[in-house]
């Protein structure tokens, strides 16, 4: 494994920003590059290095972002691009790296490309950027396959023609107003080349890839079969087709041409139905990283936990590529609902696996609260580069109770109210205790973006910072421990319990303890650095986790 200093994507913590929702630096309720700007100490002080931004490019944000009009402009309501200029050299200014997320699989509805597809005729050169196909039936009244969308429904829209009668169909494994790219046509990679040299030359470190794993489809879109019930499982004719290889194998020698004075990296979203799958994704010249979220299916349990680590570290192993773990992200319920949440046991699903981490249950925030901070010190503890998104270092809850009226996740819509969505998770942050918006607006007396609950003003930066035992803190200690204790292979120890998981790093020992009864520490592991609830006589208590030295 190539451990050079100079590889600093290696063993990094990054923080996630949901722009929209971090900070509101003009006072209309909407974050935007000037909160972030005059927060950026804050993710410094929690010891970060670096930020990874959701899209922050001009959009209708009818998908907050993941729906591009302009690839190559801020989105106005976040700031201008000398806005951008000035955040990138602020960060770096505090040693933070800068990423962007790259949306490439789609673009939105209004994109001049698109717009120029819709009025343009079947077969023009204008539609061969996009997947517009005739439909089946008599009248082409049925949708070329049987392809489903992530956020529901059918894959595929009809358009309508300039006469009036129904046209053509385009496909979105989206919601519609995110027609999919055709990654065959010359022009499409062509303008990302382009996306990536402008954003690279505005300074930024590197790219996170949204569905990595979605871009090339099967050439001929045949159909997937379903199951009896018409449910459909992992598409391989739309997920992890070969030619997605190709595109990465561009981008990763497009950033290698700034080496050696820089040092540019790609980390994947992938969803694919194996860990082993990849490593395809990682070879020498293709993405940097991709994000393991085996971890994050697991539940609050030892040995599927256990079983998750090991097979990151056997990726990781196979790869040489150090593993990228996170336990949170914009997709899905905050840590401490998700750790929280009664639930029967149940297998990642291949279609979505991300939505068996949405299933609803009881919750017992105090109980996910523990585990949550326990679960944090095990995985600053592993061996790799850590992804925190924003808020979790503040304990925030999962906001389910939203107000239909305040929704806006198109999955919401999608599903006819079925699924909630992801709005919940993207709640504007609280820094102060007071309202009108718990400061995120500053002194601004505006209704923020999304609503906030009442219980957030105990969650503020301001009140935990006051807090020796909160959330924050722990967070803070954690990530200062990481660069004193944390190195090495990891090395499992045994604890005669299942339900207690420790292993070793170098001088570092971490201890997490997923059972119901206290559990005794041995001496010869060393003494307590870092842990998430008090130790007892040596006894570390049920749904707590604890570093030894």
């Amino acid at each position: 494994m190539n451990t050079s200093p100079t590889r600093w994507w290696q063993d990094a913590v990054v923080y996630q920003v949901y722009v929209r929702s971090f900070a509101d630096g003009d006072g209309d309720g909407i974050g935007d590059l000037a909160g972030l700007r005059a927060h950026l100490d804050h993710v410094a002080a929690l010891g970060a290095d670096g930020i990874w931004l959701n899209p922050h490019y001009a959009s209708p944000q009818r998908d907050h972002g993941y729906d591009i009009a302009d690839y190559f402009a801020v989105e106005p309501a976040y700031g201008t691009l000398e806005d951008f200029r000035g955040l990138v050299r602020d960060a770096h200014e505090r040693g933070l790296k800068v990423l962007l997320d790259l949306v490439a699989n789609h673009c939105s509805q209004d994109h001049e490309w698109f717009r120029a597809a819709l009025a343009a005729a079947p077969g023009s050169p204008e539609r061969a950027r996009f997947h517009f196909c005739d439909g089946r039936g008599a009248d082409g009244e049925l949708p070329p396959n049987n392809w489903s969308s992530i956020f529901g429904g059918p894959a595929w829209t009809r358009t309508t023609d300039a006469d009036g009668r129904p046209g053509q169909w385009y496909l979105h494994i989206f919601d519609p107003s995110q027609p999919d790219f055709d990654w065959s046509h010359l022009e499409v990679a062509q303008m990302f080349e382009d996306v990536l040299r402008f954003w690279f030359d505005q300074g930024v470190d590197g790219f996170r890839v949204d569905v990595a794993h979605g871009m090339a489809k099967h050439p001929e879109l045949p159909d997937w079969p379903c199951r009896e019930d018409g449910t459909s499982d992992y598409n391989a004719h739309m997920w992890n087709q070969p030619g997605v290889h190709d595109i990465y194998r561009r981008w990763r020698a497009l950033a290698d041409s700034y080496a050696p004075e820089r040092e540019l990296m790609f980390v994947g979203e992938v969803w694919v139905p194996e860990v082993s799958h990849l490593a395809e994704y990682l070879r020498p010249d293709e993405l940097h990283q991709a994000f393991f979220f085996d971890l994050l299916l697991q539940q609050w349990d030892g040995t599927s936990i256990r079983g998750a680590i090991t097979r990151g570290v056997e990726q990781s192993s196979a790869t040489g590529t150090p593993a990228t773990w996170t336990l949170s992200n914009h997709d899905v319920p905050r840590t401490v609902t998700r750790y929280g949440t009664t639930r029967d046991p149940q297998a990642a699903s291949n279609g979505d696996p991300i939505a068996s981490a949405r299933t609803r249950g009881e919750v017992d925030l105090e109980s996910g609260t523990r585990r949550a901070r326990a679960a944090i010190l095990m995985l600053l503890a592993l061996p790799g580069s850590v992804y925190l998104y924003q808020g979790e270092e503040l304990g925030l809850p999962e906001v389910y109770d939203l107000p239909d009226e305040a929704r806006q996740d198109p999955i919401f819509f999608r599903s006819g109210g079925e699924e909630v969505g992801r709005d919940g998770c993207r709640i504007p942050m609280p820094w102060t205790e007071d309202r009108p918006t718990f400061g995120f607006s500053g002194d601004a007396d505006v209704d923020p973006w999304m609503p906030q609950p009442d219980l957030f003003g105990k969650y503020a930066v301001s009140a935990q910072e006051q807090d020796a035992s909160s959330t924050l803190a722990l967070y803070r200690a954690a990530l200062r421990a990481r660069r004193t204790y944390a190195s090495g292979e990891l090395e499992w120890l045994d604890t005669g319990d299942q339900a207690v998981l420790a292993f070793r790093r170098g001088a570092m020992v971490c201890v997490v303890n997923t059972g119901t009864t206290a559990y005794q520490l041995p001496q010869q592991w060393g003494q307590a650095r870092v842990a998430s609830a008090e130790l007892v006589d040596g006894h570390l208590p049920p749904d707590a986790g604890v570093w030894l030295s």
